[in-house]
């Protein structure tokens, strides 16, 4: 089997991005009045602060202040209830990543319906890094998988919570690897990477910016990462891919608007953060703090979300989680 996140890969929806034109910056409508961004997630983490990036260009670009507004909570589902019921005029977003459109809606009931959100723009690629604990003899993928296959059940992986995407992530390698591990959720990525330094977990896929930081840490290796090439930040570490052609899940995050904002809005917001994101200093701090950037076209954001609710429905079903009917069913 294939598992890849995207029909259209992250890394090759360009941030090559041209200028927009003198004629369709005159013609472009972009929101009327102030725009408040809502953040579904704590204050901190790596959707907040991405946000505050590139908020700070768009209202540079279209004029209007863009206030972020941090309302966590049920991974993403209390933000999204209150964007799902805004005024649609461009005067509330929000900031998510796939958890409160994607996987919550999956897994149990929620205040809104997932298709109450239009696709704005994918801003950023968040890739997966396996990191395993060094008290294990092996420092490579291939050692580690090796070694997992030779010691059935007798591993174990952390998530930052069932269905969460760092759960469905496991699964799939788990399966494709041909491992038989336990799962031990925790309650956020925070714990799940602490477990694993402590030496108490055998392995974790974290996301690339939390696991960054912990490189050059001799309690961990860090052996594989999810995403579909290298990263720059960690060159000599290989893709999962490598051994398992086609494997490729990343996060990813970006904009959406409640449905029926007028299109002309829509474009504006799309054409602004992909210029954004093409500022050379915004890049430059996407890439320290592990993010790809992308720049996606509301289209493209749509076919990725068409492809990621199939591969995350299928990444439930394989770790044993009852998917949710779908509505009216």
């Amino acid at each position: 089997m294939r598992f890849r996140s995207l029909a259209l890969p992250l890394a090759a929806i360009a941030v090559t991005i041209a200028v927009a034109s003198a004629a369709h910056a005159q013609t472009a409508r972009g929101p009327s009045r102030p725009v408040t961004v809502v953040v579904p997630y704590a204050a901190g983490g790596m959707a907040d602060v991405m946000a505050r990036l590139v908020a700070h260009q768009l209202s540079q670009k279209l004029g209007q202040p863009f206030v972020i507004h941090n309302r966590g909570g049920d991974a993403g589902a209390i933000g999204a209830v209150q964007v799902a019921r805004a005024t649609a005029d461009g005067s509330v977003l929000m900031f998510t990543s796939p958890s409160a459109i994607l996987t919550v809606p999956m897994l149990h009931k929620v205040g809104y319906d997932p298709d109450s959100f239009v696709p704005i723009g994918i801003c950023g690629s968040l890739p997966f890094v396996l990191g395993i604990k060094s008290a294990l003899p092996a420092r490579t993928l291939a050692d580690f998988i090796a070694y997992a296959r030779a010691h059935p059940g007798k591993l174990n992986y952390a998530s930052a919570g069932v269905g969460g995407i760092s759960h469905l992530v496991s699964t799939l390698f788990v399966q494709r690897a041909g491992i038989d591990a336990l799962h031990v959720p925790y309650k956020s990525a925070a714990p799940a990477t602490n477990a694993l330094l402590a030496g108490e977990i055998d392995m974790y896929f974290g996301g690339a910016p939390e696991m960054l930081q912990h490189r050059d840490n001799d309690r961990i290796a860090i052996v594989a990462t999810s995403s579909a090439q290298r990263l720059a930040n960690l060159p000599n570490t290989p893709t999962i891919a490598e051994i398992f052609p086609g494997f490729e899940v990343t996060t990813w995050l970006g904009f959406v608007a409640p449905r029926g904002t007028p299109s002309e809005i829509i474009a504006a917001l799309a054409q602004a953060s992909r210029e954004a994101l093409a500022v050379p200093e915004v890049a430059a701090r996407l890439q320290t703090l592990g993010i790809v950037a992308v720049g996606s076209t509301p289209e493209q954001f749509a076919e990725v979300l068409r492809k990621d609710r199939a591969l995350y429905a299928e990444a439930i079903r394989s770790a044993g989680i009852p998917l949710m009917e779908p509505a009216g069913q």
